[in-house]
């Protein structure tokens, strides 16, 4: 569903805090050049972040489109390769990398296999990081009219807020420690916001895959509903975000006791 959208997805999705990125590297103890392996890359957003710092990634991307704007995002950057695969069907490069970094695509992964192959994938010592935005939804009277817009007009998804899976620290502090593939999680929050105008906030929620899953006409609705509201108060409307960073390192084989290898999974 992001792939029929790929240009405008990587025109107004946000990227993520600096702060965030550079605790990753620090956390997860990587020098220059080090490997990176990022999974569900999409467009660029986070790869282009560790790239600015030195080092080396590898984007898997299932997303033809998305793996189009992602290299021409970096067109002449010897630094980067990005793959069309899902994770679940790329080819395993074992113990090949220091970090496997997960930006916004943790959810759509299978639980079967995400904390196996990514654990299968790193160095000794290599860490897991997975990271976030979510939106702090604020009780104000245009949030007021924005849910009765969304009750009257897309009810199937007026709850729904997938990215707020990532602000949920005891759920991911459990899945963690269930796959016995990492050890003790670090965990970090980075608010910021953003104001939008109209319209880029408008073409924001056309990225957004509960958005996206509306048949064309009940979004279409939606969206103009969204719009009057918005215009009723200003023709603006800032979000307040916060970046949650989850990180643990990858634990040796022999600490993990009674988990099978990913070879052993797939026999």
């Amino acid at each position: 569903m992001f792939d029929e959208v790929a240009d405008l997805y990587d025109r107004v999705r946000p990227s993520y805090p600096d702060a965030l990125i550079d605790d990753a590297i620090m956390l997860a103890g990587l020098g220059p050049l080090a490997r990176v392996l990022e999974i569900g890359s999409g467009t660029g957003k986070a790869t282009e972040a560790f790239v600015r710092r030195g080092l080396r990634v590898v984007g898997v991307e299932p997303g033809a489109s998305l793996a189009r704007v992602a290299r021409q995002r970096f067109t002449g950057t010897d630094t980067v390769t990005i793959v069309e695969h899902t994770f679940e069907s790329w080819p395993l490069e074992p113990e090949a990398f220091e970090l496997v970094a997960v930006a916004q695509a943790f959810h759509w992964l299978s639980p079967e296999t995400r904390f196996t192959k990514a654990a299968a994938a790193l160095r000794p010592g290599g860490a897991l990081a997975v990271f976030g935005n979510s939106p702090v939804i604020e009780r104000s009277p245009l949030r007021s009219e924005l849910d009765r817009a969304y009750a009257q007009l897309a009810p199937a998804i007026h709850k729904s807020i997938l990215t707020r899976w990532y602000a949920d620290e005891m759920s991911m502090r459990a899945l963690f420690a269930e796959s016995g593939r990492f050890g003790p999680v670090t965990m970090r929050v980075y608010p910021w916001s953003r104001t939008y105008e109209i319209e880029v906030y408008l073409d924001l929620l056309r990225t957004h895959s509960d958005h996206r899953l509306l048949p064309d006409a009940e979004r279409e609705a939606l969206l103009e509903g969204v719009r009057a509201a918005v215009m009723r108060h200003g023709g603006t409307i800032t979000i307040r975000y916060e970046a949650h960073l989850h990180l643990a390192e990858r634990r040796p084989p022999d600490h993990c006791p009674g988990a099978t290898t990913l070879t052993e999974a797939k026999s």
